[in-house]
């Protein structure tokens, strides 16, 4: 099994400077995926305003994607359990490499770029073992897989890169299996542990934070962070709605537990226990989460106190947008956001997907 060894080797062979860089593209400051009117899907580029900069058709419904910090090229992914992922051209619009995940495994709809995006990372859900993997692949070789870690928990969602090269992964603890069902049945509800896992590069655990017992079905999804470290998980609860449980948790390294954040009681009901996304505001300030289903923008400070709320339908993409937040809806509009404001920046015939890359 290849792991450390492979990941350092895949480091010491990407020497490879990108050619191109995102002005090439028209500069966009944030991807997102959406279907069209007629129903075709694509991936957008989006300036800080929301206009669109260019447009990738795709074949199929979009989640999330992983967008190279200096080349104008993005990894746009299936949606969960999707196996292959597609590695975009944004300056060209053309497809450059077809990602396939190994006999076995999935991808979870998220990945990240490692040192600089000389490593792909992709969540991978193996329904074999029922372990959460993160596949590595070298850009520096045409994207080939060069080896894998553990993620140290079940149905592993989203990761980041810290500083330091620690990697924090959202394990959000529910099993499923492509063969089962749908393959989206969630096949061990009252067996749930979802964490948060601080790994190495070369996959040890130096860190895990769980949930308490009584809230072992809040299925830790989606990550933000602060430029001090401070992480923000957002959850999506698998028991009854009418609990209302905390859908934002913040956690800093060497602390015990995490912090639970909570709005009012009827704005915590109104989310019907799900967050669809979760992000960092552009002035650093507060964390946001939102709710398609409830139609709702939460926003909190960095000591889990509840700030605002903001209503939109269908609304879930969200990202650090000058001032505040950038925040998207199936509805076709992105919004800016802040503390006090809740203004429309522009609307364009089709449905976004859930979630908005920052570049």
């Amino acid at each position: 099994m290849t792991t450390r060894r492979a990941f350092l080797a895949a480091m010491a062979a990407s020497a490879l400077t990108p050619r191109l860089s995102w002005a090439d593209a028209g500069s966009p400051a944030f991807l997102a995926c959406a279907k069209e009117a007629d129903g075709q899907h694509a991936l957008f580029g989006i300036d800080i305003m929301g206009h669109d900069v260019f447009r990738v058709p795709l074949p199929g419904r979009g989640h999330a994607g992983a967008a190279h910090p200096v080349a104008p090229e993005a990894v746009g992914f299936a949606r969960r359990p999707g196996t292959f992922a597609l590695v975009i051209d944004c300056a060209r619009g053309e497809v450059m490499h077809r990602l396939e995940s190994p006999e076995g495994r999935h991808f979870m709809g998220h990945g990240t770029f490692l040192q600089g995006g000389d490593l792909l990372a992709t969540l991978e859900n193996d329904y074999i073992t029922t372990r959460g993997k993160i596949g590595l692949w070298s850009r520096a070789e045409g994207y080939r897989r060069v080896g894998e870690i553990e993620t140290h928990g079940v149905g592993p969602h989203e990761a980041l890169q810290m500083q330091d090269g620690t990697l924090v992964v959202a394990n959000g603890g529910i099993q499923t299996d492509p063969r089962v069902g749908e393959g989206r049945d969630k096949l061990n509800l009252p067996d749930m542990k979802p964490s948060l896992a601080y790994i190495t590069p070369g996959g040890d655990l130096l860190e895990q934070v769980f949930l308490p017992q009584e809230l072992h079905l809040n299925s830790i999804r989606h990550l933000a962070m602060t430029s001090d470290e401070l992480v923000g998980f957002a959850m999506q609860w698998e028991g009854d709605v009418m609990d209302a449980p905390p859908l934002l948790g913040l956690h800093r390294r060497g602390w015990s537990a995490a912090k639970l954040a909570e709005g009012p009681l009827g704005e915590q009901l109104a989310m019907n226990a799900y967050a669809g996304s979760v992000a960092l505001s552009g002035d650093g300030q507060f964390f946001g989460i939102t709710s398609p289903r409830g139609g709702r923008l939460h926003l909190f400070d960095h000591e889990a106190r509840f700030v605002a709320s903001h209503h939109r339908p269908d609304i879930c993409g969200l990202a650090a947008g000058p001032e505040g937040f950038l925040a998207t809806d199936g509805l076709g509009g992105v919004w800016h956001a802040t503390a006090t404001e809740f203004q429309p920046f522009t609307r364009a015939e089709r449905a976004w997907d859930n979630h908005v890359v920052t570049l």
